[in-house]
């Protein structure tokens, strides 16, 4: 079983009377000649070092390689833990998890790269945030998990998710749209809701550039995924309020993926460009080095 767009995924689960994550488990054991036991099995430990990820940073904070960020999860925290939440306890969580991800990230840590290690804080983000916030059983999350990465997959197929070729966008945008899509069946909404979801984040971060400070993806790669989280957070609550969206996903990837290739390098990657290059962020890059 394959799929080349999501045109043909939603096909499929139409015929199959099933959600995306099906379909995409389905596909995992063909193209991999493996059980679904098996790819379950691998899916497990993916969200358990999403998890491990997401909150040792929250109890014990420390600094990043390149000393630009270190603490912000913690911080955030604290400020739920006191009631301060002014974002409601589902997108605090979801903010906190995100932030902490890059923590570990930027400190050499052990994370999972969803789609790339810039944007890894967004998916665990916001499903753990709504585990914590609903009660699911992490069989539920492993389902979240199997539909975030078909989104994943056809935008690696179709499209791309580096910062380099494609911007923020399509790191941070492609990662908001896997969580959206995987929140959506998370929450119960149909295959089709979940791609509406998908494709209102990456309009909604169409154009972000790619700006890491002194070429470090600590910052404002942090911030961007607490941003990205919420994206799809919002996304997801638009769908599954039975809006639609009237651009589909495969268009709005392939527009996605025009407007990245036409950003200059400046805004791709290469530190040149946006905050990157502010007076405050050469500054940084100085008292770093």
């Amino acid at each position: 079983m394959d799929f080349k767009n999501a045109r043909e995924l939603l096909d499929l689960c139409s015929e199959n009377h099933c959600p995306i994550s099906t379909i995409m488990r389905e596909r995992e054991c063909d193209q991999g000649e493996t059980t679904s036991k098996e790819a379950d099995g691998r899916m497990r430990r993916v969200l358990e070092i999403m998890r491990s990820s997401a909150t040792e940073p929250i109890e014990k904070p420390g600094k990043s390689m390149g000393g630009l960020i270190g603490g912000e999860a913690r911080k955030l925290a604290v400020r739920r833990e006191h009631g301060q939440a002014v974002c409601g306890t589902v997108m605090s969580r979801a903010i906190t998890h995100a932030m902490a991800v890059l923590e570990v990230n930027s400190s050499m840590g052990l994370i999972v790269a969803a789609p790339t290690a810039g944007s890894s804080g967004i998916v665990p983000g916001l499903l753990l945030a709504l585990q914590e916030e609903y009660g699911l059983t992490d069989d539920r999350l492993i389902d979240a998990l199997y539909n975030a990465g078909a989104v994943g997959y056809l935008a690696m197929r179709n499209a791309t998710v580096a910062g380099a070729v494609g911007g923020c966008q399509a790191e941070v945008g492609i990662a908001s749209a896997m969580a959206a899509s995987a929140a959506v069946e998370l929450m119960e909404g149909t295959p089709e809701q979940c791609l509406y979801a998908a494709s209102t984040v990456l309009m909604n971060m169409l154009g972000l550039v790619c700006d890491p400070v002194g070429g470090l993806v600590e910052y404002p790669c942090q911030n961007r995924n607490a941003s990205g989280v919420a994206n799809a957070l919002i996304a997801a609550e638009i769908s599954l309020s039975g809006i639609r969206q009237l651009i589909p996903f495969d268009e709005m990837l392939a527009t996605m993926y025009s407007v990245g290739k036409k950003l200059p390098s400046e805004l791709r990657e290469t530190a040149l460009g946006g905050c990157a290059s502010t007076p405050s962020a050469c500054q940084l890059c100085h008292l770093s080095s």
